[in-house]
């Protein structure tokens, strides 16, 4: 299938996070002035598609790039398909960073459009990984997809679940799409177009496309989101409530009277293009406005008003219910035992998760047990606990490539484990670590894995990562700081701030800082109500935003440069450096 290309462009590959090469259109400037738009296809379709669109647009001066995504187009994976949806949402960011690093451009300089499927996926990027771009633009998102099949949802779980993978054939035919029959034509010949997608990434769409609409609330950047007056594909409402719930001061609701799912390809597309080049053209032309400061978001705002309706959660009588459910019966499953005795936020919990292996008085304490450990939290965790291994081990290796020193210190170790087991997986890199924690248990269970790995250089010691003396005057100067698991139980920023501003002290410029981030959590009002922390206290936690999260990092003197997020968005990993002031 060929398209006119009035607008030449220039054909390319970049490495995505985990190495495969993904495909993408340019249409380079003709007045180069280091901005870029961004274009990311619906489902089904491919770069190609956006030619007419970028004709149209005729932006002489700012570069225009769109992307095959992973199994569609020219790029590598199989067709509509992918293990799950977080893969296609770090791709985002891998591609983001190609665009910034090989082309120049800045982050802040970028506006994104992304439509229907992409336009879910380009949200969670937004709210998971904070990104500072210009703006952002939503086409048709596909929060929920209309299936017209009753209870197709609960039904394609059964049959992922006990049937493996599989596809569902799109019900949408090209007249559905659009009004405009060659348009239509061309859709239906397209041979690059796959009709199909895989059965697991429609229900992590589905479920995504919840999650974005029920914290929109953490996106604040510019909006633009233009929804079809006659969508057959999509839920408006479902639209609407995610508009009302964004937190951008500046954003702009369009619904097109009478326009099927394909916007862009519609009869009277010109008013999409009209619409959307006055929305670049005005965000381009002032100044990039920083939102309002995130740094008192404990005392108000978005999360502190959650977190006080949290605090309601344990006089509920479901909460009362299931606090004597797990206090009676629930003491047959091993991990339900050790939290109640230890707290479910204590580090004795934390490495049995790791474990991952279901104990419990009786069969039916051990199915409870497997329960407990398969709920999506600690699920979470346990990637968390990947990604935090992964990032460490490479900021290791590369200050080794680099000459520098490895000192390692963390705050807050816990048991220890992830540090440990790392050091122990890299004996021929010299390396000391001092590890820190104010809970006597866990220094014991940590210098018990010390011994067992038989690792020198490796103090553990008892220590408050508040306390921000205690980071001054250390030798050697620990050149990777790690924050782990720790400002998550914290609600207050002064807190946080303490404990990065030690780090900030401690750590030299260019040395690097590894923290996580809890920007999300399906069962905030559970473990509210129901599970309790190390303290013997009802465990009631303020979600920080990535974005609040970054801030309070970058205000203590560090840069991020990468970040790694489980594929529910709950538990993030980040690298920063620790910069020149």
């Amino acid at each position: 299938m060929s398209y006119a290309e009035p607008k030449p462009s220039v054909e390319a590959t970049f490495p995505s996070h985990d190495g495969a090469e993904l495909h993408y259109r340019h249409w380079p400037a003709e007045e180069p002035t280091g901005r870029a738009l961004l274009l990311f296809h619906r489902g089904h379709e491919h770069s190609g598609r956006w030619h007419g669109t970028v004709d149209a647009l005729n932006l002489t001066d700012v570069d225009v790039f769109a992307w095959d995504a992973r199994g569609h187009g020219a790029s590598p994976g199989e067709r509509g398909s992918a293990e799950h949806i977080g893969i296609l949402i770090c791709d985002v960011d891998a591609f983001v960073r190609h665009i910034r690093d090989a082309h120049g451009i800045a982050v802040e300089e970028m506006i994104v459009v992304a439509h229907s499927v992409g336009a879910v996926i380009v949200a969670a990027w937004v709210h998971d990984f904070a990104p500072p771009i210009r703006a952002l633009v939503l086409a048709t998102p596909a929060f929920k997809v209309r299936l017209y099949v009753p209870l197709a949802i609960p039904m394609l779980r059964l049959k992922q679940r006990f049937l493996g993978p599989s596809y569902v054939k799109s019900y949408v035919k090209a007249r559905m799409l659009t009004h405009d029959g060659e348009q239509a034509r061309r859709y239906a010949q397209d041979p690059e177009i796959f009709r199909e997608i895989a059965v697991n990434l429609l229900l992590d769409l589905y479920d995504t496309g919840a999650r974005l609409v029920a914290d929109a609330g953490a996106i604040r950047v510019p909006l633009l989101l233009l929804s079809a007056g006659a969508d057959w594909v999509v839920d408006n409402e479902v639209q609407r409530q995610f508009f009302e719930r964004v937190s951008s001061a500046d954003k702009t609701w369009r619904v097109l009277p009478g326009f099927h799912h394909a916007i862009f390809h519609e009869k009277d597309r010109h008013l999409v293009v009209d619409q959307l080049r006055e929305f670049i053209t005005r965000l381009f032309a002032q100044p990039r406005v920083e939102p309002r400061s995130l740094r008192d978001a404990d005392r108000g705002g978005y999360t502190k008003t959650e977190h006080f309706d949290l605090l309601s959660a344990p006089g509920s009588l479901p909460a009362k219910v299931l606090r004597l459910a797990f206090g009676t019966v629930g003491r047959l499953s091993g991990g339900i035992a050790l939290g109640l005795k230890r707290g479910f936020d204590s580090g004795e919990t934390l490495d049995y998760v790791y474990r991952n292996r279901p104990e419990g008085l009786t069969a039916l304490g051990r199915l409870m047990d497997r329960a407990y450990l398969d709920s999506p939290g600690w699920s979470g965790i346990r990637i968390r606990r990947q990604h935090l291994e992964a990032m460490l081990r490479g900021a290791i290796e590369e200050q080794h490539a680099a000459g520098t020193p490895v000192h390692i210190l963390d705050a807050a170790c816990g048991g220890g484990r992830y540090v440990l087991e790392t050091l122990a997986a890299l004996r021929e890199i010299p390396a000391t670590a001092l590890l820190r924690d104010y809970k006597p248990q866990n220094i014991q269970i940590a210098e018990r894995l010390r011994i067992e790995l038989a690792l020198e250089g490796v103090q553990i010691v008892q220590g408050n990562a508040f306390d921000r003396a205690s980071f001054t005057g250390l030798e050697p100067r620990p050149t990777i700081g790690i924050v782990s698991g720790l400002l998550e139980l914290f609600p207050e920023n002064e807190a946080a701030r303490t404990c990065l501003g030690g780090f900030a002290d401690a750590i030299e410029p260019g040395g690097l800082l590894l923290y996580t981030g809890q920007p999300w959590h399906p069962q905030l009002r559970f473990i509210a109500g129901v599970l309790g922390n190390r303290e013997g206290e009802p465990w009631v936690m303020r979600r920080r935003t990535q974005e609040e999260m970054d801030e309070l990092v970058r205000e203590a003197g560090f840069e991020k440069e990468a970040q790694a997020v489980d594929p529910w968005g709950i538990f993030t990993v980040s690298r920063a450096r620790r910069v020149a002031r």
